[in-house]
């Protein structure tokens, strides 16, 4: 097997904030990269595309990236990764796509990662798009990616239908923030949520993962037992589902 991976980073970014950063950040890797922006920025690398959603500037990746481009790396402008040989490692050795950990330091999704992290390591319930590792040709056959909120679970979901071999590497993660209220968590679960049934339409990944979607809303009421996050999880769940029935078709997050 040949070992040597030619890598690409992909950065998605909403805005300018961060971007300086992160630039810094991927430099030090000694890898090409562009950052994809939805706001003008006046630094290298950096390309303008009006903000569509993410689904749309993954979709818009395949003109920047180069040809002998064998992995691309897909990471949120808002991280800082850790540890990331692990999760190439991973397709040294035979993975199609990597996703890896996300490590936040408050807020209620500390709880969700420790309680989904080891289910993910044996059932790919969902992707971690703020840092995804996928081979050049694999993507390729995702794409193009359509309208939706979860375009890291649709590319996860599809490499799995099309017979690819994903991994979730808890080894490699990244560091970020993200909600820090119950009420914060609800809207961003139903978002999130909302994605991967949008993402079910046009994906079909194994049995197992559609079954679990299907019995969710029914499944949703019983997480209050973990309290205020969980109601919080519970509410959001529900809400999405109620949007999902209603054909809600939002495709910014």
């Amino acid at each position: 097997m040949n070992t040597h991976l030619n890598s690409f980073f992909v950065v998605l970014a909403r805005d300018g904030e961060h971007v300086r950063e992160k630039i810094e950040e991927i430099e030090a890797y000694d890898i090409p990269y562009k950052v994809i922006c939805g706001e003008e920025v006046d630094l290298p690398n950096v390309v303008y595309r009006e903000p569509k959603g993410k689904w749309d500037a993954v979709n818009y990746s395949r003109k920047v990236i180069p040809k002998d481009t064998d992995v691309v790396v897909f990471n949120d402008v808002d991280t800082k990764i850790r540890n990331f040989h692990y999760a190439v490692d991973w397709l040294r050795n035979g993975a199609d796509l990597v996703y890896t950990k996300v490590k936040v330091s408050k807020g209620p999704q500390i709880k969700f990662y420790k309680i989904m992290d080891p289910i993910r390591k044996r059932l790919h319930m969902f992707a971690s798009g703020e840092l995804m590792l996928i081979r050049r040709e694999v993507l390729e056959e995702v794409l193009p990616v359509p309208p939706c909120l979860a375009e890291d679970s649709y590319i996860l979901f599809k490499a799995l239908e099309l017979g690819y071999k994903a991994e979730f590497c808890d080894d490699a993660y990244v560091e970020t923030e993200r909600t820090t209220s119950a009420e914060e968590e609800k809207d961003y679960k139903t978002r999130t949520t909302l994605g991967i049934y949008q993402a079910l339409e046009y994906a079909n990944p194994p049995f197992w993962i559609n079954l679990i979607y299907k019995t969710l809303p029914f499944i949703a009421p019983f997480l209050s037992i973990f309290g205020e996050d969980g109601e919080a999880w519970s509410e959001g769940i529900q809400k999405a589902t109620h949007l999902h029935e209603l054909d809600a078709q939002p495709t910014k997050f």
